[in-house]
C-alpha cells in the first residue's frame, strides 16, 4: 500500500443470503457517509488512496458479489440489485440516509440507488461512468481487454496493456499504474462474468429524471472506455447535474485522488442541508 495511505477497516457482513466484505475509510467518526460503488472486478483495496483523501466524510464501500472476499452468488443479478445490498448495508451500519458515489461499472449501481431509494441520497457523484445502452461506446480494442479479468491476473499484462486501457497519466506514469497493480486482487471469472452480465442492456436514461439528488457528474477528457460525451448524455437526464471534465484518464479517481476527493467534498458540503 502506498505510503501515508491509511488502512481501510474491514469486516464482513451478511446481508440476506450474500456475504459482503465491507471497508470503512476517510474519517471513520465523521458524521456524513458517502457510500462508494467500485468499478468492475475491482475490490477495497483498490479505492484505498482515493478513499483515505476524505477528511470530514466516513466513506463505505464493499467488495461486490464474486470479487474480492464477497463471494459470487449463484443467480446473476442486476444493477439495482448491487444497489439494493448498498441500501441494507447502510440500514445495517445504522445510516439512514448518505451521499453516493459511484466510478465506472459501480456508477450503475449508484444511479439505481438514486432512483430506487431517493428518500436515502442526500448527493449523487458520478465518475467515468455511463447510462449504460444509451452511451457512446469506447474504442473497441479497448473495450475487448474489458471481456476478460486478466488485467487483475496478470501484473505484467496490466503494465502492458494499462496505458491504453485506462488513459491519462497512466499512459506515461509507469509507478502510478505500478502501484494500481499492487493493490489488486484477482476476482473469480465466475464473478467478473456475473459483472458484466449485470449490465447487459441495462440503461438509467428513462428514468434519470426522477432523481430528486444534486449531482455531480464527472468525466475524464482522455478515457479510451468511457468518452467523455456520455457525461453530457447523463447530465442532460438529470434535474439537476453539474458537469465538469477531468483533465485525465479513466481512472482519476486514483491519479487525481486528493483533487477528486477534496471536490466530492465541497459538493456535499454545499448541499449539506
Amino acid at each position: 500500500m502506498k505510503a501515508g495511505v491509511r488502512p481501510l477497516e474491514t469486516f464482513p457482513v451478511r446481508i440476506g443470503t450474500q456475504r459482503l466484505r465491507v471497508a470503512i475509510g476517510g474519517a471513520p467518526d465523521a458524521e456524513r457517509t458517502l457510500l462508494l460503488f467500485n468499478g468492475i472486478g475491482a475490490s477495497v483495496e483498490t479505492l484505498a488512496p482515493f478513499i483515505a483523501r476524505f477528511s470530514h466524510t466516513r466513506v463505505v464501500t464493499f467488495d461486490a458479489p464474486g470479487v474480492g472476499e464477497s463471494p459470487a452468488p449463484w443467480l446473476p443479478y442486476r444493477p439495482r440489485d448491487i444497489a439494493r445490498l448498498g441500501a441494507d448495508l447502510l440500514t445495517h451500519l445504522g445510516v439512514q440516509r448518505a451521499h453516493v458515489f459511484g466510478v465506472s461499472w459501480g456508477g450503475a449501481a449508484a444511479q439505481e440507488f438514486a432512483i430506487n431509494h431517493p428518500r436515502r441520497c442526500s448527493t449523487l457523484t458520478l465518475a467515468a461512468t455511463c447510462a449504460g445502452i444509451v452511451m457512446v461506446p469506447g474504442r473497441l480494442n479497448v473495450l475487448l481487454k474489458m471481456l476478460s479479468p486478466r488485467r487483475y491476473v496478470d501484473p505484467a499484462y496490466l503494465m502492458r496493456i494499462g496505458g491504453d486501457l485506462y488513459g491519462g497519466e497512466l499512459r506515461f506514469e509507469s509507478e502510478l499504474l505500478q502501484l494500481h497493480a499492487q493493490s489488486m486482487r484477482s476476482p473469480s471469472w465466475h464473478g467478473y462474468f456475473y459483472q458484466l452480465l449485470a449490465t447487459a442492456g441495462w440503461t438509467s436514461w428513462p428514468w434519470l429524471k426522477r432523481v430528486q439528488a444534486p449531482a455531480l457528474v464527472m468525466m475524464g477528457s482522455d478515457d479510451p472506455i468511457v468518452p467523455p460525451v456520455n457525461g453530457r448524455i447523463i447530465a442532460a437526464g438529470l434535474p439537476r447535474a453539474t458537469l465538469e471534465t477531468v483533465d485525465c484518464g479513466h481512472l482519476f479517481v486514483l491519479t487525481r485522488a486528493a483533487q477528486t476527493a477534496r471536490r466530492v467534498e465541497r459538493f456535499m458540503d454545499q448541499h449539506a442541508a
